[in-house]
């Protein structure tokens, strides 16, 4: 045997026993612990479904990732967030992407379009054209546009959410407008000023210690069962459910970037696929929950359901196609976003509300038949 090839074989062993030695190092290094702060507590619905996601991901990546979720204010301020994310304060963040439209208007646009986007998109409609007519490619481009340093996924559509929660009825606009009334913030909130109502922006949160200190006397914070887990009902009785202010809204998962460019490529299909399937599940359970929690509301809490007085459409609907032409003409992406949305608009939503108002008829028979 030539010494070149017993140098070979010892190159060829020292590989194999390098290799050994490494293996469990780089297996430890595609594991991926990742702490998420919440914008609100640990035991709503909504965090209830982050953790879905979250096991989600540690299951399709056999437990190489694994999650912790911090509440509201563990790490920093709700308003800090996306900041403690950027900056890998924090390696993840939760939250509805339109808390972030003081940093760029167009956040609005993928969080909260106000009144469907002024073009008739629901929270269907929005997904279809998030997946499939280039809203995910814009999405993936905001981060960009805010300057931050960020991986976002979209996790749980709802809508359209309830106009909100008054100690009395409200019978017009002027009615509305006695009240100081909790909305989130950016556009959504913007629209209702616009209209003269004393809209007050607040996280989620801080809704409750508002209303007991008086600083707010009336709010919305989403649909039926989010607002039960709120306890609004124990100091509020009419509810109404039609409102323009969110028909869509989107709750997501940040991860700072430099986490997620160190994931392998197999970890960061997870997030996707666990994404995909957090967004139709998302949508379907809402349906049963907000169902479920509204027939309690009514039957054992007393809450008095009443139709949404109808000159508050036509009032926010114009103060919300104003805002959104004049943030479209002073700001380049945002106009680029709400194009994209306008030309999907224009070919699917004909289809989709006239296929939804049998939709929404056959519904309706059913429910007046239950009353």
């Amino acid at each position: 045997m030539s010494t070149g090839t017993n140098f070979k074989k010892g190159v060829l062993a020292a590989g194999v026993g390098a290799m050994a030695v490494l293996a469990p190092l780089m297996a430890a290094a595609n594991e991926v612990h990742i702490r998420v702060q919440a914008v609100l507590g640990t035991q709503t619905t909504e965090v209830r479904m982050l953790r879905d996601f979250m096991d989600d991901v540690t299951a399709l990546t056999g437990g190489e990732v694994t999650f912790e979720v911090l509440p509201a204010g563990a790490v920093v301020s709700v308003g800090d967030t996306l900041d403690a994310v950027d900056s890998g304060l924090i390696e993840g963040g939760f939250a509805w992407t339109h808390y972030w439209s003081g940093k760029h208007p167009a956040a609005m646009l993928f969080g909260s379009p106000v009144a469907g986007a002024g073009v008739g998109i629901d929270n269907l409609a929005f997904l279809s054209w998030f997946q499939f007519s280039g809203g995910k490619e814009l999405y993936d481009q905001l981060w960009d546009e805010m300057g931050v340093n960020v991986k976002g996924f979209m996790l749980q559509p709802v809508g359209p959410e309830a106009l909100g929660w008054f100690k009395e009825p409200i019978n017009s606009m002027e009615d509305f407008r006695k009240y100081r009334f909790r909305t989130p913030p950016g556009l959504p909130g913007q629209s209702y000023k616009d209209i003269g109502v004393a809209s007050v922006a607040m996280g989620g949160g801080d809704i409750m210690p508002a209303l007991e200190k008086g600083t707010i006397d009336a709010a919305e914070w989403c649909c039926p069962k989010p607002d039960m887990d709120f306890g609004f009902h124990k100091v509020m009785k009419h509810y109404y459910l039609q409102g323009l202010h969110q028909v869509v809204v989107n709750a997501d998962l940040y991860l700072n970037k430099d986490v997620y460019n160190s994931l392998t490529d197999h970890q960061k299909k997870a997030f996707e696929v666990a994404a995909n399937a957090s967004l139709s599940k998302a949508m379907s359970a809402r349906i049963f929950d907000n169902g479920h929690a509204l027939k309690e509301l009514t039957e054992k809490h007393g809450v008095i359901l009443h139709d949404t007085p109808a000159d508050y459409f036509t009032e926010y609907m114009n103060a919300a196609n104003n805002l959104l032409q004049k943030n479209s003409e002073e700001n380049a992406f945002f106009a680029e976003v709400w194009q994209s949305q306008k030309d999907f608009a224009a070919v699917a939503v004909p289809f989709w509300a006239g296929a939804q108002t049998s939709n929404a008829a056959l519904g309706k028979a059913y429910a007046d038949s239950l009353k």
